[in-house]
Formats: C-alpha cells, sequence, structure tokens
C-alpha cells in the first residue's frame, strides 16, 4: 500500500531519511535539522513538497518524497524524486515499480525526475524499466551547507 505521511509519521520518517542518507546511495549525508525542516514542510502544504510511505501487510516498509517545479524545457510541472528507499527486507517485491506506476497516475507532469548515484547499478535498471533515460548533462548546484562551510575554511 502507498499512503501520504501523516503527522503520526514524523518519528518515522526522521528514522527512514536517517537511513536513507547515511546507505550508501547518496554521495553525503543532510544536516539531522533537515529532517524536521522537511517534515514541516510536508505538514504545511503541497505546494513544493510531498511524502508517501509505503506498507506491506500493515507495516511500514519505505518511503518516497518528490517535489515539484515548472519546467520549460518540458513544458509545464516536472516532478522529482528526491528520495527512495524501501527496507531491505521488501525489496524485489515490487514495491518500486507499483509505487512508479502510482506516481504516473496519480501525480501528472510533463516530466518526471530522479537522481541516482553512477555505481548503483540496481537502482539504474529499475528506473529504466521505468522509463527513465539518462541526462546528457551535469547538474551543478550551489547548496547553502556546503557554501557556508566553505566560507568558514571546512
Amino acid at each position: 500500500m502507498i499512503r501520504r505521511i501523516t503527522e503520526a509519521d514524523r518519528e518515522l520518517y526522521y528514522k527512514y531519511a536517517d537511513i536513507f542518507y547515511n546507505s550508501g546511495v547518496v554521495n553525503a549525508p543532510v544536516p539531522k535539522e533537515n529532517y524536521k525542516i522537511t517534515f514541516d514542510e510536508f505538514m504545511r502544504s503541497d505546494d513544493y513538497v510531498w511524502c508517501y510511505i509505503f506498507e506491506c501487510g500493515g507495516e511500514p516498509c519505505g518511503f518516497a518524497m518528490l517535489s515539484r517545479t515548472f519546467s520549460q524545457e518540458a513544458g509545464g510541472i516536472s516532478v522529482t524524486v528526491e528520495e527512495i528507499y524501501i527496507d531491505p527486507e521488501y525489496r524485489n517485491r515490487g514495491m518500486g515499480t507499483q509505487f512508479f506506476q502510482y506516481m504516473k497516475e496519480n501525480i501528472p507532469a510533463a516530466r518526471y525526475r530522479i537522481e541516482v548515484e553512477e555505481d548503483n547499478e540496481k537502482a539504474k535498471r529499475l528506473y529504466e524499466k521505468m522509463g527513465f533515460e539518462v541526462l546528457p548533462y551535469i547538474q551543478m548546484v550551489i547548496d547553502k551547507h556546503n557554501a557556508e562551510r566553505r566560507a568558514k575554511g571546512e
């Protein structure tokens, strides 16, 4: 089952965010205070970001976080899968496929995006199976936390 996150899921989200950002599938952890900022935004509105909890047999087994922007390139709304995590014991049961189908059917967009670490072959195969294509360019960012660390000489 896939359901929207609720206030009652706060600690569950913190747990999953912490696992995700320390799992090796992302290139750097995020400050834990960002979990609260993000969760508070889930509860405030769905203007920019929203979250889904995955359940198997009534038990939580993962989550996904999506964000929304407008893309002139795509000609409309672009939805980015910011995070997707499934507990190891529930992987290879179709939950990822089920979520991507749910997303396409229930969250209309001109473009769907996802990032994946280059060496995460299993995830890349799933994403390609779901219709995602590799983009031929590099993304660049100015990240507030990294800029602050550089300014301090860290």
